[in-house]
C-alpha cells in the first residue's frame, strides 16, 4: 500500500472521529484535547534533546491546547463555528500546498523542508481563501453577524494561512535537526500527530491573541 492510500484510509477514519469530539464539545472535547496534548508532548520529547527547547515546546503546546479549549467552549455562543473555521483554514492550507506542490513542482522554498515549493505556498493561500470564504458564506454567516468580524476577512484568512505554513516549517526544522522524517508513526501515511497539527497549533493561539487585541468576534 503506497503512502497516498495510507493517507486516505487514515483520513477517512480520523477526520470523522475528530469532528465528533469537536462538535460534541464539553467533556468530550476536553478528553480529546488532553489525549492530543499528551501525544504531542510525547513526540516532542522524543524529537528534542535540548532541555530549553524541550521546556519551551511543552509550554507552547500547553498554551496552544488551552487556547483551543477556550475558543471552542467560551467564545461567546459561536465557539464551535470559529474553531471549525480555524481547523479548516489549516487543513486547506496544507492540502493546497501539497496538491499545488505535487502538480506544479517548481523551485524549492527552503532546505528546512525539501518538499515545500513556491507553488505549494501559493496553492496553500489560494485553497484556504476559497474554502474559508465558502465556510463563512454557508455556515458562519447563518450564525454570526458579519459586523462581528471587524477586521478584513480576506486579510484574516491570508494571515492565518501564513501562520499555518510558518508552523509547518518550524516543526520541519526541528525534524530535520533531529534527523527525522516524521515526528512519529502513530498515523499511517501521515506520521505523528505533530505532523498533522503543526499548522493548527500555531493558528489557534494566534487567533486567540488576535481576538483579545482586536475583538474580531
Amino acid at each position: 500500500m503506497n503512502e497516498l492510500q495510507k493517507r486516505l484510509i487514515s483520513s477517512i477514519f480520523l477526520i470523522p472521529l475528530s469532528f465528533f469530539f469537536i462538535i460534541k464539545g464539553s467533556n468530550y472535547f476536553l478528553f480529546f484535547l488532553i489525549i492530543c496534548f499528551l501525544l504531542s508532548c510525547y513526540e516532542w520529547n522524543k524529537m528534542i534533546k535540548n532541555k530549553i527547547f524541550l521546556l519551551l515546546g511543552y509550554t507552547f503546546l500547553f498554551i496552544s491546547f488551552l487556547s483551543a479549549f477556550y475558543i471552542r467552549e467560551n467564545l461567546n455562543d459561536f465557539g464551535l463555528f470559529i474553531f471549525l473555521f480555524l481547523i479548516i483554514i489549516s487543513i486547506s492550507t496544507d492540502i493546497g500546498g501539497y496538491t499545488f506542490g505535487k502538480f506544479f513542482k517548481g523551485p524549492k522554498l527552503t532546505k528546512i523542508s525539501p518538499n515545500k515549493t513556491y507553488a505549494g505556498v501559493i496553492g496553500g493561500f489560494l485553497l484556504s481563501i476559497l474554502i474559508g470564504a465558502l465556510f463563512k458564506n454557508y455556515f458562519i454567516n447563518n450564525y454570526i453577524d458579519n459586523n462581528l468580524f471587524n477586521i478584513n476577512f480576506l486579510f484574516l484568512i491570508i494571515f492565518l494561512s501564513f501562520i499555518s505554513q510558518v508552523g509547518d516549517l518550524i516543526i520541519s526544522y526541528f525534524k530535520r535537526a533531529s534527523k527525522l522524517d516524521n515526528t512519529g508513526k502513530l498515523i499511517p501515511g501521515h506520521g505523528g500527530i505533530l505532523d498533522r497539527i503543526d499548522g493548527m497549533i500555531f493558528v489557534i493561539p494566534t487567533f486567540y491573541f488576535l481576538n483579545n487585541i482586536y475583538k474580531i468576534i
